[in-house]
């Protein structure tokens, strides 16, 4: 009997989860008693405390405090609005604001890695459909799916329900929750583009006409533009969010030494004085590259509409970026690629098995490294 994707992939990320879990705690404890006089706390401290690193205290802030602005200063306009707003409405729930968002992310992720492995079913069959999955599911930078408090997980949610929505026929509903997810990341334009040509190239396929409505996912960026509408009214500057990345520590101003990534040469093969961070650097480069070489095998094997996605999904970031830092993240909404690579290593089973083992191993492994508090993406 056939093994059901969905169930198999289900017990997959429960498994994911729990691991993932203990070791972020163990590494959040092992921090924790550097100071001797810190307490011993409960497991789930532990564990919550794992997940709650580096971006959560921006989130954090933006919760208890608002919106803050202050040009050429790092400030939380960085952050869209989505994510907190959600932890501030399940804080009233009783959960204190990093439960909250722990909470959220181990809610989204692992639905959106099971609503994932519906949606490649719909493009291929049950056994590429667990093929795909396992392969999101163990893709190294997935620890961010099963706890931490990152709004990665709520985005590939939406984006991944909308896109199923979409090859379901149910086009309004599809548009609907992509506005939402826009309010969540600032890649509105791979959303709007990506829907649109999958729409108009669905109802082609179909021998149907197109018609006013199939354009109708240019609204997808509803959210996108409630956010920059809110930033006018707040600030008097809808592009604060942009601005921001210009200021000391993030340094990512829109220019030349960004756009050729100055930065990456300059630590990674002019001046590599910390090995450690070269590492990171190249690694987060790496899969920048091979999301990028899958969007033509994307183009042939999904169509147009999944090859523009993953184009603009991957290729804002990465030209935004001065080094990569942070795009091993980010290629988690880019998540056509891994039914793209399942279809391309369908022929090849021991390979297969090697990129899941090694993922797996690699999740594990940096569930502990980002509970032991270090930077990861």
């Amino acid at each position: 009997m056939a093994r059901s994707a969905s169930r198999t992939i289900t017990l997959v990320v429960v498994v994911a989860v729990v691991l993932c879990g203990i070791l972020a705690g163990i590494g959040a404890r092992r921090i924790f008693h550097k100071n001797p006089q810190n307490p011993i706390v409960r497991i789930d401290e532990y564990v919550t405390m794992g997940w709650v690193a580096w971006d959560s205290s921006w989130y954090m802030k933006i919760v208890q405090e608002g919106y803050q602005y202050t040009p050429g200063q790092q400030s939380s306009v960085a952050f869209f609005p989505l994510y907190p707003l959600l932890i501030r409405a399940v804080e009233t729930l009783g959960p204190n604001v990093y439960q909250a968002g722990v909470l959220i992310t181990l809610l989204c992720g692992p639905l959106a890695l099971i609503l994932f492995t519906k949606w490649a079913k719909l493009l291929s069959d049950e056994d590429t459909a667990l093929k795909a999955g396992l392969l999101m599911a163990t893709y190294p930078f997935a620890m961010y799916l099963y706890g931490a408090m990152y709004s990665d997980a709520l985005f590939i949610l939406l984006v991944i329900s909308a896109f199923l929505l979409l090859e379901k026929g149910h086009l309004a509903p599809a548009v609907l929750v992509a506005a939402v997810a826009t309010a969540a990341r600032p890649v509105a334009p791979a959303v709007v583009l990506g829907l649109l040509v999958r729409r108009l190239e669905w109802k082609h396929a179909r021998g149907e006409k197109w018609n006013a409505m199939d354009f109708l996912p240019v609204l997808s960026g509803l959210g996108f533009g409630c956010y920059m509408l809110y930033l006018w009214h707040q600030f008097g500057d809808p592009f604060a969010f942009v601005k921001v990345q210009g200021a000391p520590g993030w340094d990512q101003q829109p220019g030349w030494h960004t756009w050729l990534k100055m930065r990456w040469f300059e630590r990674v093969v002019l001046e590599p004085s910390n090995t450690r961070e070269a590492v990171r650097l190249v690694i987060h480069a790496f899969f920048t590259f091979l999301a990028l070489a899958l969007v033509w095998p994307t183009r042939k094997r999904l169509g147009w509409g999944y090859a523009v996605y993953v184009l603009a999904i991957v290729g804002l970031p990465a030209w935004s970026t001065k080094d990569f830092m942070g795009m091993g993240r980010y290629l988690l909404s880019s998540f056509p690629v891994f039914l793209t690579a399942a279809l391309m290593l369908k022929e090849r089973p021991k390979l297969l098995r090697g990129v899941v083992a090694f993922g797996a191993a690699s999740v594990l492994f940096l569930s502990w490294a980002f509970g032991s508090d270090h930077y990861i993406s």
